[in-house]
């Protein structure tokens, strides 16, 4: 039998019993607090990015890791991201009817993949319903991605949580990922100048929305460059918004040969419109919407749009949660991508 002192020293050697590394290991190895390295370990606000390399560097150098489990039995709270979106309606079907929601969750769960952070979809009907807002908020733990909430919500949000992103540009203490929705428009609108069309009329999006009033504002930017005249309706990020508006544009203006339509599932009843009046498209009417989802494949014809990046938005978004500290005002803004389809092209182009 090997002695117990041989024993001791083989099994040191060998890594047999040696203790596990502990949180108080990982803060002398990085020179920090206790309370520094559990502050870096749940990424939670107070520790400087220079103190969050040098426990993370230490966690790697002694191989740390926290039990995931007891961490979160300690808290009373399971580490989560909430996604919150305002519905304006029902709450049922709304996730199913939005490609655009989809696609975000898509880019967070797989940000999240690996981790030990949940992922919770607060859906909200009422843009007012700040108490429950409220709610959301004090529950936060690794923090919150705003899908495009109303100006006022964010704010409120950011005054009781300041781990939060959100996916439009708000206002600028909100931090945001954007797309450059202006951007956007503006090379849809050359696009369709370029085309040989001169009367292009645009649906807008909601006002609430950060990202309807950007590709609004590009939308006019880009008719007074180009000195065209300006034809314009509104209405909700809905497919029967898209149908309405379009039906009272041709109405009002026969003479349109063109639409920038602020959303896919807009422009897909736009399309509805104009071929149930009676025109062709693209040969009487070029039609461009905007985000590049899944109702844009299924149109018919299939659409032509500026290819919004939700997925690689809501990514970036999640990797600065999961940093730690938000910074105040942080912007990343992503371009955006024009894909042609047969909406805009002429049979034998």
């Amino acid at each position: 039998m090997i002695g117990r002192l041989r024993w001791a020293r083989y099994g040191k050697r060998c890594g047999v019993g040696r203790a596990k590394p502990t949180i108080e290991d990982v803060a002398e190895r990085a020179g920090v607090s206790r309370s520094s390295v559990s502050r870096v370990m749940n990424n939670a606000p107070g520790a400087s990015p220079q103190v969050r390399d040098r426990v993370r560097r230490a966690m790697a150098d002694l191989g740390y890791e926290p039990d995931q489990t007891a961490r979160a039995l300690a808290s009373g709270r399971q580490r989560a991201v909430d996604v919150v979106a305002v519905t304006n309606g029902p709450v049922i079907g709304w996730l199913g009817s939005h490609p655009y929601y989809s696609r975000v969750l898509a880019g967070v769960i797989s940000a999240l993949e690996g981790t030990d952070v949940q992922v919770r979809v607060q859906a909200l009907s009422n843009p007012d319903d700040f108490e429950a807002l409220d709610a959301i908020a004090a529950r936060a733990t690794v923090g919150a991605v705003l899908a495009d909430v109303p100006l006022a919500m964010a704010l409120r949000f950011q005054q009781r949580c300041r781990r939060v992103v959100s996916l439009a540009a708000t206002s600028p203490s909100v931090p945001a990922v954007e797309a450059d929705n202006a951007g956007g428009v503006r090379a849809a609108v050359a696009y369709l100048y370029r085309s040989g069309r001169r009367r292009i009329a645009a649906v807008h999006g909601p006002e609430y929305s950060a990202d309807a009033r950007e590709r609004r504002d590009g939308y006019l930017r880009a008719i007074r460059e180009f000195g065209l005249p300006e034809f314009g309706e509104r209405g909700d990020f809905r497919r029967e918004d898209g149908h309405r508006a379009a039906r009272r544009l041709l109405a009002a203006h026969p003479e349109i040969d063109a639409m920038f339509v602020a959303s896919d599932l807009m422009a897909a009843g736009a399309a509805q419109a104009v071929t149930a009046l009676g025109r062709t498209i693209p040969d009487d009417i070029s039609l461009v919407g905007f985000d590049d989802s899944v109702a844009a494949v299924c149109a018919n014809p299939p659409l032509t749009t500026m290819r919004m990046p939700v997925e690689q938005m809501a990514v970036a978004a999640i990797r600065v949660l999961l940093d730690g500290d938000v910074a105040f005002g942080h912007r990343q803004t992503l371009p955006v991508e024009l894909v042609v389809r047969d909406s805009t092209v002429r049979v034998g182009q």
